[in-house]
């Protein structure tokens, strides 16, 4: 992937778990756009979700990775955005699974459902998986939203 640049984002939940993953992508060898919030007061997760999915079919980032409480809002919220396919995972075969069978272009995961540890592990998954192409990417087209 030529592009190693990917959007991180959160609502107010998912400060500390963001900034984990932010260092971890680092160490990996991404160039992190992180869009924030920085503040643990309330925030809104799907403007955080969309934003970052905005950031992705722009080009700008090849992947991001969202979280909030649970990990599903702000995936919802991602997938509003044509072209953005994101899943949430709490473990390591569906995040490497969503790359390669569903051509995920976001992961999202739940600060309050997994660990760290967990979340570094579904991260590098996620990562370093590659899209499978072939009877696959027929059933990627099928999910692609019509007109």
């Amino acid at each position: 992937m030529a592009n190693k640049r990917i959007v991180l984002s959160s609502d107010h939940s998912a400060l500390e778990l963001r900034a984990a993953v932010a260092a971890h992508v680092t160490s990996l060898g991404w160039e992190v756009v992180d869009i924030g919030p920085t503040s643990t007061e309330s925030t809104h997760y799907p403007t955080h979700g969309q934003a970052a999915a905005e950031r992705v079919v722009s080009g700008e980032c090849a992947l991001g990775i969202i979280i909030c409480g649970t990990g599903q809002g702000i995936m919802m919220a991602a997938n509003k955005v044509a072209g953005i396919r994101c899943g949430v995972c709490s473990d390591t075969f569906s995040a490497r699974m969503i790359r390669q069978h569903n051509d995920a272009n976001m992961l999202s995961m739940g600060a309050r459902v997994i660990g760290v540890g967990l979340a570094l592990d579904i991260v590098e998954a996620f990562l370093s998986a590659e899209f499978e192409g072939g009877r696959h990417a027929t059933r990627v087209a099928m999910i692609e939203p019509t007109a």
